[in-house]
């Protein structure tokens, strides 16, 4: 088996919402599991072939199992569905060890933990970590209603439950949540970290800002976005492999890679997990992944493969 991916099994498997549900996952071997930190991540490798990053949503002082939630969506690309048809417990799969492009900074004096629907499952990690190391946190759950969201009646008996608040859709007349509540006493020794639909994200980024937050104490995880490949056709040169290959309008430079013969690493097929992330040695990238911070998009060095195209006619590429 590939080096850094571990034999699991689901221990347990439970019902979280109407259409969510929370994944327990031990070592097939019964040993304990690496350690991580909140926002961490973990890839789930399915039998169709589809790999898809989750985030570990218990607590990092228990490494006996790891908890992913799952939330079934009807706009799936089939993983969602997979997991909520096929992994019941008992079920044997294959996870990744765990990544963490979603760190705290676990020396702020107050931190503000803000999730979007399935968004809550790192900010429940953080949560966990945040109140054992004894730091001041509070938490705001938004969603549609209290049946569509997950993890409620965990968070409600939690031993943090007095810094939680929770916003439903459904009992607001449909109307979004008051983020200046929670952003009102925000300095320069506090951070907002923020998850969940790329809407809800923009619109917390873009309020907090206007209240004055410095982008620098702002953290973010998408996800899922919306991502475009059109575009006119371009050239890729894999260096490393001596092909020069072209790239169809509308085709992924990753799946054109692929047809020609490249194993290429690709995951979430978006932009935001950077498992396809790749050396740029010539030519201008169109970069349309949510991955790479605007400094390294300007500097080009490396790109995303799964969605990003070329501005130039011809890319060259360290592959």
């Amino acid at each position: 088996m590939q080096k850094g991916l571990i034999k699991a099994i689901i221990k347990k498997r439970e019902q979280q919402a109407d259409t969510v549900i929370m994944l327990e996952l031990a070592r097939l071997n019964g040993k304990p599991l690496p350690e991580f930190y909140a926002g961490a991540h973990i890839d789930v490798y399915l039998k169709s072939g589809l790999v898809r990053q989750y985030s570990l949503c218990g607590s990092s002082k228990e490494l006996s199992t790891y908890r992913i939630g799952v939330l079934k969506d009807p706009n799936s690309r089939g993983a969602s569905i997979e997991i909520h048809d096929y992994l019941l417990e008992g079920t044997e799969v294959v996870i990744s060890e765990p990544r963490n492009l979603f760190p705290l900074v676990t020396q702020a004096n107050h931190s503000i933990l803000v999730a979007g629907g399935i968004g809550i499952t790192p900010i429940l990690s953080m949560a966990y970590e945040l109140n054992d190391l004894g730091k001041s946190f509070e938490l705001l759950y938004c969603g549609r209603s209290p049946e569509s969201s997950g993890f409620v009646k965990e968070l409600e008996n939690s031993a943090f439950a007095e810094r939680v608040t929770t916003h439903f859709d459904s009992e607001h007349g449909n109307n979004f949540a008051n983020l200046n509540s929670i952003l009102h006493n925000f300095d320069l020794d506090t951070h907002l970290y923020v998850c969940g639909p790329a809407m809800f994200i923009d619109w917390v980024i873009v309020s907090a800002i206007k209240l004055g937050i410095n982008v620098e104490q702002i953290h973010k995880e998408f996800f899922s976005v919306d991502v475009d490949i059109d575009g006119a056709g371009f050239e890729v040169v894999a260096s490393r492999s001596g092909l020069t290959i072209h790239v169809d309008a509308g085709q992924s430079i990753s799946d054109a890679l692929k047809l020609n013969g490249l194993d290429v690493s690709v995951s979430c097929e978006q932009g935001i997990c950077g498992t396809c992330l790749c050396d740029v040695t010539e030519g201008i990238p169109d970069h349309r992944d949510s991955y790479l911070t605007d400094e390294e998009k300007q500097s080009n060095e490396q790109m995303t493969l799964c969605c990003s195209r070329s501005l130039s006619p011809k890319l060259i590429l360290d592959i």
